[in-house]
């Protein structure tokens, strides 16, 4: 073939080009993805919009980023308690070192506390009880105790998204690789781990996390995340199982054979990019069951313990103060709770039709 064949080869797109065109044509799924991408920025970043520790400082010769503390207690730096700022950063920093300077988040407000008066020179304190509705200094309202909720919503957001992706990661992780070993080997490992499927999905999350509750004085968020992981991986292995199945009898898996590849290399490297498709759907769905949950926990008072902020514990607050009137406390942790459950769920109807060409429409 010379020059001028290659060139006028024309090379088809692989499947997965396919599936993300297909995908992109469908505006309301490319909406969720965006509105998710936005969310995520939002969860990594929430220090640097809301809070009232600076993002970057220089205090007494050296550069700090005290707004770290946000993500661990520990990476703030010591030399804060040691000088009793007590969390009080604006009027400490000029007091202490004239020369200091500061950059602060968009927002003044922290999700652990109410901001009080004079933190800044003629800075009013944050409202409470009924006075706590949203205005310009306090977006969304405050608590009955006068915690901001924005700022709660704004970091609570991490939690949201964490819970998801790792409790179902934790959950795709096991369920695939059991799938997989279960569907290409057949016999008596497939019925072993079937039944052990079965078994597992007798057993309610939310009873094996109220259990935990009840034995553990301390229940961390990530111990959540991983019993919402160990028990939400069933419906993947049993998908993955029958993709397997059906792929482990195809000629490119008997050519593979016949070259001497080993059993793994056959069933992660030949056959496992092929059944990836159709398992992707439920990891969608499985992110916006799992922020789901998390906000049922916390709506009970099981949820993410304190000082974590969560969308849930927002709502239980507000309905405990029902009664008294504070809708925001309800409407504004619940409209985030609806979207991203929303926007989860769109992103994999979205998958579902991409990945699947007997959905597709023709000409795409």
């Amino acid at each position: 073939m010379n020059q001028k064949d290659r060139d006028s080869v024309v090379v088809s797109a692989g499947f997965w080009q396919q599936s993300w065109h297909r995908f992109r044509r469908r505006k309301l799924s490319m909406f969720a993805l965006y509105f998710i991408g936005v969310l995520s920025m939002i969860a990594v970043f929430s220090p640097m919009i809301a809070g009232t520790k600076p993002i970057v400082c220089r205090y007494k010769g050296s550069i700090y980023f005290p707004c770290m503390g946000y993500y661990n207690r520990t990476w703030e730096n010591p030399i804060f308690q040691k000088d009793r700022f007590r969390r009080i950063y604006p009027r400490n920093l000029k007091r202490k070192d004239p020369d200091s300077w500061a950059i602060w988040p968009l927002v003044y407000q922290d999700p652990h506390r109410p901001v009080r008066r004079n933190e800044w020179e003629g800075m009013k304190g944050n409202p409470y009880g009924a006075k706590g509705q949203p205005t310009s200094k306090n977006w969304f309202g405050t608590y009955k105790t006068g915690f901001d909720v924005f700022a709660s919503m704004v970091h609570g957001t991490r939690i949201a998204l964490l819970v998801g992706f790792v409790s179902t990661g934790i959950a795709a992780t096991i369920g695939i690789t059991l799938g997989a070993i279960a569907g290409y080997m057949g016999g008596i490992v497939d019925l072993v781990i079937s039944r052990v499927i079965e078994v597992v999905m007798c057993v309610p999350a939310l009873v094996l996390i109220l259990s935990l509750q009840a034995v553990i004085e301390d229940v961390s968020i990530w111990n959540i995340m991983m019993l919402l992981g160990l028990t939400g991986w069933t419906s993947m292995a049993r998908l993955t199982r029958g993709e397997f199945l059906k792929l482990r009898e195809t000629e490119f898996v008997a050519a593979a054979r016949c070259l001497g590849a080993s059993r793994t290399r056959i069933m992660f490297r030949h056959v496992l990019p092929n059944a990836l498709a159709p398992v992707m759907v439920p990891i969608a769905f499985g992110i916006a069951a799992g922020i789901q949950v998390e906000a049922a926990l916390s709506l009970l008072g099981f949820g993410a313990p304190p000082p974590n902020p969560s969308w849930g514990t927002i709502l239980n607050s507000g309905r405990e103060t029902l009664q008294s009137g504070y809708w925001w406390q309800l409407v504004f942790p619940g409209m985030g709770i609806f979207l991203t459950v929303l926007a989860y769920n769109l992103i994999g109807e979205g998958i579902q039709e991409a990945t699947d060409p007997r959905l597709a429409d023709p000409g795409n």
